[in-house]
This record gives C-alpha cells, sequence and structure tokens, in this order.
C-alpha cells in the first residue's frame, strides 16, 4: 500500500534544492530590511556630509547672487560659474550617493546573500496572465503585504508622535533663536528625526526578515517521493548501486582466493573461520594476510589450501584475532607478531622435515601469546 502522506511536503528542502532555486533567482529577500538600510543609509550620509554639502549649496547662492555685469553679458563666464558651483557640489553629492548605495547593498544582500539569474530575468507567460495577477492581488501574501504596510504606518506614525511631543517644547524655542543658530539647530534636529524615523522601519524588518526566510523555505518544502527521486537522479538507483557493490564484493574474493595458492599457511577455527597468511622472508617486513573468510568462505579456503598443498593449522584464537584486525593484503597487526612467528617457524621447519633435511617439530602450543584485546 502506497505511503499515504507521500505527496504531502513534509520535508526540508535539500542542499541541491535549495542551489537549483538559487539559480533560478528564488532565495529570500526582505523588502522593509532594504529599506531600512536605505532610510538609515540616507540619514547618516546627510548627517556626515551634509555640512560640506550647505557649505557648497551656500556657497553657489553667493556666487549666484554676486554675478558682475561683464559675467551676466558674457555667456562663457556664466558657463565657468555654473561648471564651478556644480563642480563643487560634485564632491560631498558622491560621498552621499556612495554611503546610501553601501547601505542598499548590505541591507539587500544581508538576506539571501548575492545572487545573479539569468533564469529570474526572463520573460514569463504567467506573469501575463490576468488569473494569476489576481491571484496575487488577493491571495494571501497580498494580505500578509497589506497587513505590513499597516504596521509600517502605524510604527512610523507612532514613533513620529512621540518624536514630536518630546521635542515640542525645543521646536517652539527654536523662534527665539538668531536666525543662523536657529537654522542650523533646526537641522540638526530634522537630522535626529529622520533617522529614528528611519530606524523606527527596523521593527517591521525584525519581524520581516525571519517571516521571508520561513516562507521560502516552506515554499521549497519537499515530499518523501521528491527526496528519494532526487537521491536516485544525484547519486544513482539504489538497485544498480547494490550491484555494483555485489560486483565488486565478489571481484575482491575472487582476487582473495587466487592468492591462497600462494600462501604459506592457512589458521582455522577450524570449521567457521579461515585465514591465509604469506610471509617473504627475501623482502622482510611483517607477514600479509593474503585471504580470510567465515563459513562457507572459509570452506572455500581450506579446500583451496589442500588442493594445492597449504599447510592447515588449527588456531581458532589466533584465527579469530587475525580475522577481526586485518583486512585482505593488509599486514598483520604488530601485537600478534610473536603468536604468528611461532606458526610460521613451525611451518618453516615442517617443509624442511618433509625434505628430510630435519626432524619433525614440535607441535604449536596450544595458548599462543595473544594480548587480551585481541581477543575475541
Amino acid at each position: 500500500m502506497a505511503d499515504a502522506g507521500s505527496g504531502e511536503k513534509t520535508e526540508e528542502p535539500t542542499a541541491k534544492k535549495l542551489a537549483d532555486a538559487r539559480k533560478k533567482g528564488q532565495i529570500a529577500r526582505s523588502k522593509d530590511l532594504g529599506t531600512m538600510f536605505v532610510l538609515v543609509g540616507s540619514a547618516v550620509g546627510i548627517m556626515l556630509v551634509g555640512g560640506m554639502l550647505t557649505e557648497s549649496l551656500a556657497g553657489i547662492m553667493k556666487r549666484s547672487f554676486s554675478l558682475s555685469r561683464e559675467e551676466v553679458m558674457d555667456i562663457h563666464a556664466l558657463y565657468n560659474v555654473l561648471r564651478g558651483s556644480v563642480g563643487s557640489l560634485v564632491t560631498p553629492m558622491l560621498w552621499l550617493f556612495s554611503i546610501i548605495m553601501l547601505a542598499a547593498f548590505i541591507g539587500n544582500t544581508m538576506l539571501g546573500g548575492m545572487s545573479f539569474s539569468t533564469e529570474a530575468m526572463a520573460p514569463k507567460a504567467s506573469k501575463l496572465s490576468p488569473l494569476a495577477g489576481l491571484k496575487r492581488m488577493f491571495g494571501i501574501k497580498a494580505l500578509v503585504e497589506l497587513f505590513k504596510s499597516l504596521m509600517k504606518f502605524f510604527v512610523v506614525f507612532i514613533v513620529a508622535y512621540l518624536l514630536l511631543s518630546s521635542l515640542f517644547p525645543e521646536i517652539l524655542g527654536l523662534s527665539l533663536e538668531l536666525i543662523p543658530l536657529s537654522l542650523e539647530h533646526s537641522v540638526t534636529l530634522l537630522q535626529w528625526m529622520f533617522l529614528a524615523l528611519a530606524l523606527s522601519v527596523g521593527i517591521i524588518a525584525a519581524i520581516d526578515a525571519p517571516y521571508q526566510t520561513w516562507d521560502h523555505t516552506r515554499q521549497l518544502k519537499m515530499t518523501k517521493q521528491e527526496i528519494k527521486d532526487e537521491m536516485k537522479n544525484s547519486e544513482g538507483s539504489p538497485e544498480i548501486k547494490g550491484r555494483i557493490r555485489r560486483t565488486q564484493y565478489e571481484m575482491s574474493q575472487r582476487k582473495m582466493m587466487q592468492e591462497v595458492p600462494d600462501s604459506d599457511v592457512v589458521i582455522t577455527n577450524p570449521t567457521h573461520y579461515a585465514v591465509a597468511l604469506k610471509y617473504d622472508v627475501a623482502a622482510g617486513g611483517a607477514p600479509m594476510l593474503v585471504a580470510k573468510g567465515i563459513d562457507e568462505m572459509a570452506m572455500h579456503i581450506r579446500t583451496i589450501a589442500k588442493e594445492n598443498n597449504v599447510e592447515i593449522i588449527a588456531s581458532p584464537a589466533l584465527a579469530r584475532s587475525l580475522y577481526y584486525s586485518a583486512d585482505a593484503n593488509q599486514e598483520i597487526p604488530e601485537e600478534l607478531f610473536a603468536a604468528v612467528a611461532q606458526v610460521l617457524a613451525f611451518i618453516f621447519q615442517l617443509n624442511e622435515h618433509k625434505k628430510g633435511k630435519a626432524k619433525r617439530p614440535t607441535p604449536i602450543a596450544k595458548n599462543l601469546p595473544i594480548p587480551d584485546e585481541f581477543k575475541y
């Protein structure tokens, strides 16, 4: 019976799903966060370069009202005056625009990072559909945006009201100050009020940014079947992978069996375990485990050993220790050197005895020196 909930998108999006969505331009974005940064950047920029900008504007006004008769009558002279006036504004305006652009970049990339997608720029027929447009206008997302707009209005209104209430006596006091000082004081008040109102939008941005992240993840959620299909497409079918593993296992087993005839000894349990060892005296080094197996594979190793006149030694403890502590074509652990050395010494003496060059060796001890941590 099919999984009843297989069609429900309950699973978190995978890394591939998120990467594909980013390529399509689908990333979490908060307009309110970007707006807040632009407004705060504008306020900070005006506070930093406002004095320079004011001096430039004052210089332009002063120069414009002090033109001589010759400059008024000479178009080239007027052009030079205009060029000088505009030139004095370039530096402060560049600083102001740079600060605003930096704030806009940070605000719009803070959530979701940078993304450039040609797919998002491509025209889509769904965007031209009146029905799709109505759904966007009257859907849940439109209601959320309407709620956010109302919240922004009320937040900014409340902050503005509190600012005016607290600064009202100071604002009235401007009329009692001298004109140059009152203008400077009023500009300072406006700057700080603008910054406070810009920061008030951060209250909405602090709510909108987590919501946009949650909504983006919700839209990209996947069904269990989609995750399975993605794994099949990216990593291959489990059936094919299983077949490949079986083939690799069979090849490794065949290779092991080919090493058994050249081994020096096969140590057995005597029925459940079998390991084949080879020691190259000329090369030195440690003895190598060339093949190992349990049950049917152990019986197969013993059969090949008998067919090729390889000595078989029954040592249950050593067979289990070698089986679990070393893999095929791997040197045996140093802790088992002493026990294996006794077995190999017995085999070499036995071979010499068969050639008539030595007497029959003493059988190996039943309790070989195997450390406790290597006993299985």
